[in-house]
């Protein structure tokens, strides 16, 4: 029988903990609760206060952040030996009866990793703040973009699920170790190729406020987002494979390079001699950037069709615990 270990990181939840606690249900082998130095001694509220044995609690002399947290309950699940490692947060907003649906994938042959996704009910977006429903969105796109799940939505759910297989081949001290660390996940799942799937679910909104500031992830995602897509890029397009969206994504910086470089400088010409460039001129520095930018979406095309279909774990990488595929580049 294939064992579900839920991985529950604890920080200023001890009000809610105890009844996330209860409503596990019998399909889950083992939890590992992460006291991520929670000021509230969440994990000694658990020690004291949970009779359920398949509880184990672990605790950080210094807060590491929500991705820290989980790392640690990660490593601990697979030393219990999971087959599939869920995550839920201890704040009560996420339902512990739907464990099952984002296990079953994963243990069908269907999916490495399996997260929750909010705006497949629109009927609940109701319910999401709009300023949160902006947000999401905003980073849905980039996240598409950044790891090339662009069948996936709602990047920042922290519900989730993995085969152990898949989590073993990830190199976990990589991992963003604060807010980041979804869409980091999913970053370095799309160099392994893995399968990842959507789980509808509805938004839940209590009292509790995110810790997530927007000054944040303005000043942080933006450049974490353009760094990992261009290891994506270099790693899938350059140094594993050479395809047709490696071709046509060459030809199309290279066009509008030279057609740009080759119109700023008579542009630049044309201010200092007074001369205005003749319209050959123009159509010789315009039709480059034109045809540069139709090979480009003609490889965002290539990239949106190229995603990962065929589960990994299904298919053991044998002898050897993990391929070493990220350490050029991260």
């Amino acid at each position: 029988m294939k064992k579900i270990a839920v991985v529950v990181p604890c920080y200023r939840v001890k009000e809610q903990i105890l009844d996330v606690l209860r409503r596990m249900g019998p399909e889950v082998s083992s939890i590992v609760c992460v006291d991520d130095a929670c000021p509230e001694a969440s994990g000694k509220w658990i020690e004291s206060q949970s009779k359920d044995p398949r509880v184990r609690v672990v605790f950080h002399e210094k807060n590491q952040g929500v991705g820290g947290a989980l790392v640690t309950g990660y490593r601990s699940a697979l030393e219990l030996d999971a087959d599939v490692v869920v995550k839920i947060d201890g704040d009560g907003q996420m339902d512990p009866k739907l464990l099952g649906l984002f296990a079953k994938p994963i243990l069908d042959g269907k999916a490495d990793y399996t997260k929750g996704n909010r705006f497949s009910q629109v009927r609940g977006l109701e319910k999401m703040p709009r300023l949160r429903l902006f947000g999401n969105s905003v980073l849905s796109l980039l996240c598409k973009v950044m790891s090339g799940y662009w069948q996936i939505m709602d990047p920042t759910n922290g519900y989730t699920a993995v085969h152990a297989t898949a989590l073993r081949q990830l190199e976990l001290d990589r991992l963003d170790r604060r807010y980041f660390f979804e869409s980091d996940m999913l970053y370095r799942l799309s160099l392994l190729r893995a399968v990842v799937t959507d789980i509808p679910m509805a938004a839940v909104y209590g009292n509790e406020k995110s810790s997530l500031r927007i000054g944040r992830v303005v000043l942080e995602f933006p450049w974490k987002y353009f760094s990992r897509l261009c290891k994506r890029i270099f790693y899938n397009y350059f140094l594993r494979d050479f395809n047709l969206g490696t071709l046509q994504f060459t030809i199309g910086v290279l066009l509008m390079a030279l057609g740009g470089l080759f119109g700023a400088m008579h542009y630049l010409q044309s201010i200092q001699t007074g001369i205005p460039a003749t319209s050959g001129t123009v159509m010789i520095a315009g039709l480059p950037i034109i045809l540069g930018f139709q090979s480009l979406l003609a490889a965002l095309q290539f990239d949106v069709t190229n995603a990962p279909s065929a589960p990994i774990h299904p298919r053991a990488f044998g002898a050897y615990s993990r391929p070493d595929i990220d350490e050029p580049m991260c």
